[in-house]
């Protein structure tokens, strides 16, 4: 009797909470009705700019279409076509040229450069406005500044500067394949390298101060003090922004495209995507070109990111 008198008033008691909970939940609704419209909205963004395109993409790789007639399923000869294109190993030898001296040059100054800045002690604003301004510069007018730049003749500055000191001229996008993608990798470096210098710099004040202080009693120089303070305290970052530097750089499109135009062998991958799409008239081979790469990158960052936690876990 007992039992069903203690059951019955639980009963009661949580009949007369319902209410309660109900008030609550609507209340705790209203006050996040704008954080939640916030979300929706980025939601929203995501879908129709980046995972529609991306699952569109996927689709088309399967069709034969140029918007302007009939759409075709085609199944897998986009991929075949794409796979027995010669320019298509040439674009990936490119791009992967272009990577791995973005990695060797584009990785490292900045780094480099945002260690000096942060021992300035006099005009340290100065000098990194002067280090940003270049990421406010439209692109295309910066790679057609740059285009100039490299001009063979005399009216380049960069020839113009070796003449001025009794050095001959250069072929810089003409001469070679290396060095071509070269010249496109520094025109790269300096137009993007601001905002990572910036994250630099925000990850180096994070460093204890007491760290150089006590590399600094125990006689380190500035070398050493980088190389056993300042990398093990930013390896997080580093690591971070070289996943970023090559998932990025193997997108290279905006240099080949207005400096050298594919000349001297310079076609990227992406370069070759647009070449497909606007200049062969076939949107699936592009876009199988495109599934192609997305898979590298998943494959390349998927790795990467396994083997940075394997090596934290050791």
């Amino acid at each position: 009797m007992a039992t069903i008198n203690l059951t019955r008033a639980v009963a009661r008691d949580l009949r007369a909470a319902e209410p309660a909970r109900r008030g609550g939940l609507r209340r705790r609704l209203r006050r996040n009705a704008t954080a939640y419209l916030f979300l929706a909205g980025a939601i929203l963004c995501f879908a129709v700019f980046s995972w529609y395109p991306m699952i569109r993409e996927v689709v088309m790789s399967f069709q034969y279409t140029n918007f302007a007639g009939e759409t075709k399923w085609v199944g897998l000869r986009n991929y075949q076509r794409v796979l027995h294109d010669p320019d298509f190993w040439s674009a990936w030898r490119t791009t992967g040229l272009f990577t791995l001296f973005a990695v060797v040059v584009g990785y490292a100054v900045p780094f480099a450069l945002a260690v000096v800045l942060n021992e300035i002690r006099h005009a340290r604003s100065y000098f990194r406005l002067l280090v940003y301004l270049p990421v406010m510069m439209p692109p295309v007018a910066a790679a057609f500044l740059w285009k100039w730049f490299y001009t063979p003749d005399d009216t380049g500055l960069f020839n113009a500067a070796l003449h001025a000191v009794g050095l001959p001229s250069v072929q810089w996008l003409q001469s070679s394949h290396t060095l071509a993608v070269l010249c496109l990798v520094l025109f790269s470096t300096w137009i993007n390298m601001g905002g990572t210098v910036l994250v630099y710099l925000a990850s180096l004040q994070g460093i204890p101060g007491e760290l150089y202080e006590a590399a600094e009693l125990d006689g380190a120089g500035l070398l050493r003090r980088v190389w056993h303070v300042t990398v093990p305290q930013t390896r997080l970052i580093l690591s971070m922004m070289l996943l970023l530097q090559i998932v990025g750089t193997m997108q290279v499109f905006l240099e080949p495209y207005v400096i050298t135009g594919s000349a001297n062998d310079t076609t990227s991958v992406v370069y070759l995507i647009y070449q497909y799409a606007f200049n062969y008239n076939n949107y699936g081979s592009g876009a199988a070109l495109g599934v192609l790469l997305l898979l590298v990158l998943i494959a390349f960052a998927g790795g990467y990111l396994w083997l940075s936690r394997r090596a934290e876990q050791e």
